[in-house]
């Protein structure tokens, strides 16, 4: 993790040194022009916006590398998966619903798209969907 942040303060860094670069070669390419015009405002935004982007992911890696109180076994290349925490949740490998709630939601952005009358019928779906997933566990063969 602390390479990712290393790495991102470096992406940082020359995106900010091309965006100082890329002005100030508009502004010599330019010298009869007044300044607000010798500047090319497009590109410049764009290098200097993604400087700021790359500088607010680097110090959002940072903060959560500090947080986590040091390397995680996940970003240790030479950990074993007995390493990580034994409980990472309850999943259900056998279930359908997932693929059945992705289904609905598709329906409901092609009915966006395309037709109006594909929104309640994707809704439908949803609720179905989502009333499956919930309730899996306390019908049929997994019950408890």
């Amino acid at each position: 993790m602390r390479d990712n942040v290393i790495l991102w303060w470096i992406l940082t860094a020359f995106f900010a040194l091309i965006g100082v670069v890329y002005t100030g070669w508009n502004i010599l390419a330019h010298p009869d022009l007044p300044l607000v015009n010798q500047i090319e405002w497009v590109g410049t935004v764009a290098l200097f916006f993604a400087a700021f982007m790359g500088a607010m992911i680097a110090f959002y890696l940072d903060r959560t590398h500090s947080a986590q109180g040091g390397e995680l076994p996940e970003d240790i290349l030479t950990s074993d998966i007995d390493d990580g925490d034994p409980e990472l949740g309850e999943f259900s490998p056998w279930s359908w619903w997932p693929l059945v709630l992705a289904g609905s939601a598709a329906v409901f952005i092609i009915g966006l798209a395309v037709g109006h009358f594909l929104l309640p019928i994707g809704l439908a779906i949803f609720v179905v969907a989502i009333v499956g997933w919930v309730y899996e566990y306390y019908r049929g063969n997994f019950a408890r």
